[in-house]
């Protein structure tokens, strides 16, 4: 009786322990990420600056697509549904349903990056690069970066699509899941600040 209340309690320690430990990671997660809003407020401001400064280079209004940036945005939008479905899903316990709405939020991000990459394209065809003007040297740092970003988190949808399926939904895995999709919706409030600054504004 001794021995079994013993191992009880060894594995509350190890519980607490893991929960002591899930909770400084969301406070260093917390960190991170004000790090990074405040990293895109600079880059806002830096946008907001030079965005008149279009030299002898082409402006805003000639090549700026707001149909296209209107898909764009649509897809990142509907990727964030999508994750709050998966943690839904992740919340009742169901992990076949975790991984299949973590597949359509990567397959969603991936078109919305895909979208980026040729409209970074047409822009460069055109002339219109990121050296020849500080507006487009802002706008392709701005625009990139979210871009980036967007990239680490559908690598980081992947990895965790393989953690649920390879350990279930434990708890670490339910805590790396919870961050992952604050960091998700993080961007979609970025990219709304972008399409509200950036492109409405650019075609006006």
């Amino acid at each position: 009786m001794s021995e079994m209340l013993t191992i009880r309690n060894h594995a509350d320690l190890l519980e607490e322990e893991e929960h002591h430990s899930l909770r400084g990671r969301e406070f260093g997660f917390w960190l991170f990420l004000m790090g990074d809003a405040v990293i895109f407020a600079l880059l806002f401001a830096t946008y907001v600056v030079l965005s008149g400064n279009s030299a002898a280079g082409p402006t805003s209004q000639q090549v700026f697509d707001l149909s296209h940036t209107a898909i764009e945005t649509a897809l990142l939008l509907v990727s964030s549904l999508t994750f709050g479905i998966a943690s839904l899903a992740m919340d009742k316990g169901h992990g076949r349903a975790v991984i299949l709405w973590l597949l359509i939020t990567l397959g969603l991000g991936l078109g919305f990056l895909a979208m980026e990459v040729l409209e970074f394209r047409g822009m460069i065809l055109q002339g219109a690069g990121p050296d020849v003007s500080g507006f487009l040297s802002a706008f392709f740092t701005l625009v990139g970066m979210h871009g980036a970003h967007v990239a680490m988190g559908s690598i980081s949808i992947l990895v965790m699509i393989g953690q649920v399926m390879t350990k279930g939904l434990t708890l670490p895995v339910r805590s790396r899941l919870n961050r992952l999709g604050l960091f998700w919706h993080f961007l979609d409030i970025v990219w709304i600040g972008i399409f509200s600054v950036v492109y409405l504004p650019g075609v006006m």
